[in-house]
């Protein structure tokens, strides 16, 4: 059986295969290089399946820059639509289930409760109308579907917000992050173990999920468990959304509700802060 990951070279793409090459089951996985999976390109896209015939794809391929997607936002919806539609179309013509990630920003994000997989979506920015756009072209074309929302995803790879507050607490005594908004941190060496289970043990129970760790959490509080956890002597000055404008306007409030996820494929979900620990223990091992 073999698995077809697209958008290798993310931080996502880069955990799966660490813990193929960990497990000794990285002859199951293909990571194309960029250039030869454009997820735009169907000619090349089609060649692709062909050479490797997979039993599952998953797409880690993502247009994620949530603040210029507001001013790119053909580029945006190219990737995170139409490029989702591309693959599920291949899938459907040779027998493969698709595992797709999407996000939090689906939703308004103005809630009270944890947000579960059928309260209705309903985008504040360009970025999470894209995706919500990808996991409707994928529900419509594909009933082989995984489709996971998570949220604030980081690990040792690309850029994200945990190894920007380790460089500017390396170069800052005092920093001020929101604290406004709400939601869970989640470490993409978890999401990494959950998609390789689903694959690897030929899940079937297809669907939309929500998975990000465990918990509740502010930027602010996401900031200072990096800095307590990354033993660094760095004051976090909690500030209003107001005070940090951003092209795009993001959710007040979107942690999910991960019942389903949990009790459908029964995993344990780790706490974020046991997850950062690790993520910074294997930061400072690099």
């Amino acid at each position: 059986m073999k698995i077809l990951v697209l958008g290798a070279s993310g931080q996502l793409g880069q955990c799966i295969k660490k813990i193929a090459v960990e497990k000794n089951k990285q002859n199951d996985l293909i990571f194309p290089e960029e250039h030869t999976a454009d997820i735009l390109d169907k000619t090349m896209l089609k060649s692709l399946f062909e050479e490797t015939n997979p039993s599952y794809v998953i797409n880690c391929a993502a247009y994620t820059a949530v603040d210029k997607a507001e001013d790119d936002i053909e580029l945006c919806r190219k990737v995170n639509a139409i490029g989702a539609l591309n693959i599920a179309l291949l899938c459907k013509d040779f027998g493969a289930a698709m595992i797709h990630i999407s996000t939090d920003f689906v939703f308004r994000g103005d809630l009270p409760d944890l947000l579960k997989e059928n309260d209705p979506a309903a985008p504040i920015n360009i970025y999470g109308l894209t995706k919500l756009e990808g996991e409707r072209e994928i529900q419509a074309n594909l009933p082989e579907h995984f489709i996971f929302r998570t949220s604030w995803l980081y690990s040792e790879y690309g850029n994200n917000f945990v190894k920007t507050m380790l460089r500017l607490g390396g170069e800052r005594s005092e920093l001020n992050v929101i604290a406004d908004q709400i939601g869970t941190p989640t470490y993409a060496m978890d999401l990494a173990k959950l998609l390789l289970m689903v694959a690897q043990q030929n899940k079937k129970e297809y669907g939309l999920y929500h998975y990000s760790n465990e918990g509740v959490a502010s930027w602010y509080d996401f900031a200072s468990g990096v800095f307590e956890l990354g033993n660094m002597a760095v004051k976090v000055r909690p500030i209003p959304t107001s005070q940090y404008p951003a092209r795009a306007i993001r959710p007040k409030f979107s942690v999910m509700d991960k019942t389903k996820v949990k009790e459908i494929f029964g995993i344990e979900v780790p706490h974020w802060r046991q997850s950062l620990q690790e993520c910074i223990d294997k930061l400072n091992d690099l």
